[in-house]
């Protein structure tokens, strides 16, 4: 699957060898077999290992990643050679605040790199970090944002309002794929899709989860739906060239893209 088609990615704790097998069944369009901080100290070697196995095994039909440690861990260098002998396809790489960081990890672990912007200094250098050829997508970690910019937790997401879109555009400035941050509530559904459509509007591609139980929404959010579907099936068929009128509105070139643009992000997801 290509990475931007990808609507729901899972951070599971590498140290869980119960849920890290039970994702096999997921839907989900991504794993992260998370080495930080959902893992505790004394059992970072351990889920390095287990990180490195699971990937081995494979999980078929979705895409796989590894989040290390941060530079400046214990972990961090030892990490970086784990997914370099793994089957990943990419590396998460947290609080990723200069490029240099980027092409550091990718010289050493030889996957595409997930930056993950965390911080002031992140987001004033997202531009630069996604520019990095060895960037695949940027993630926004909204946990570690909101501590660093002085955002209660709790509140709703105006005060990030800027962080948001300014993730957004750096990635598309550079062609990269982008996605939406972890929502904390795992027992309020509706706080949980009432975020996927606002991160949607935003520009996300997909959202970054912390449960199973938050897949099937994200993958509806994000998903074409059958509407949109035969919507941009009626768009091609209808369009001439140039700018004309369909169904009551203006259309031109760059309708017809996205519209098949869609229809390809629907039928990938569906193979």
């Amino acid at each position: 699957m290509q990475l931007s088609f990808a609507r729901s990615l899972l951070f599971l704790p590498a140290s869980n060898a119960r849920a890290v097998e039970k994702a096999r069944g997921l839907m989900c369009d991504m794993v992260i077999l998370d080495l930080e901080d959902a893992v505790p100290d004394a059992q970072k070697d351990a889920a390095r290992d287990a990180a490195v196995a699971a990937t081995q095994m494979g999980y078929p039909d979705k895409l796989m990643g590894i989040r290390i440690n941060m530079v400046g861990t214990p972990w961090h260098g030892v990490d970086m050679m784990a997914v370099k002998a793994s089957a990943a396809d990419y590396v998460v790489v947290p609080k990723v605040e200069k490029a240099s960081q980027v092409h550091d990890v990718r010289s050493v672990c030889e996957k595409p790199v997930i930056a993950m912007i965390e911080s002031a200094l992140g987001l004033l250098a997202a531009r630069d970090i996604a520019a990095q050829s060895g960037t695949a997508a940027l993630f926004i970690g909204v946990n570690d944002l909101r501590k660093d910019l002085g955002i209660p937790s709790g509140t709703d997401r105006q005060g990030l309002s800027l962080a948001l879109q300014t993730v957004v555009l750096a990635a598309r400035a550079s062609g990269k794929a982008v996605f939406d941050g972890v929502y904390n509530r795992l027992d309020d559904s509706d706080g949980l899709a009432a975020e996927c459509r606002e991160g949607r509007n935003f520009g996300f591609d997909g959202k970054t989860l912390i449960h199973p139980g938050q897949v099937e929404i994200a993958n509806g959010i994000y998903g074409p739906d059958a509407v949109a579907i035969a919507d941009a099936h009626r768009l091609i068929d209808a369009a001439t060239g140039g700018a004309e009128r369909f169904e009551g509105a203006m259309i031109e070139a760059m309708h017809v893209d996205a519209a098949r643009a869609l229809i390809a992000r629907a039928e990938a997801l569906r193979a």
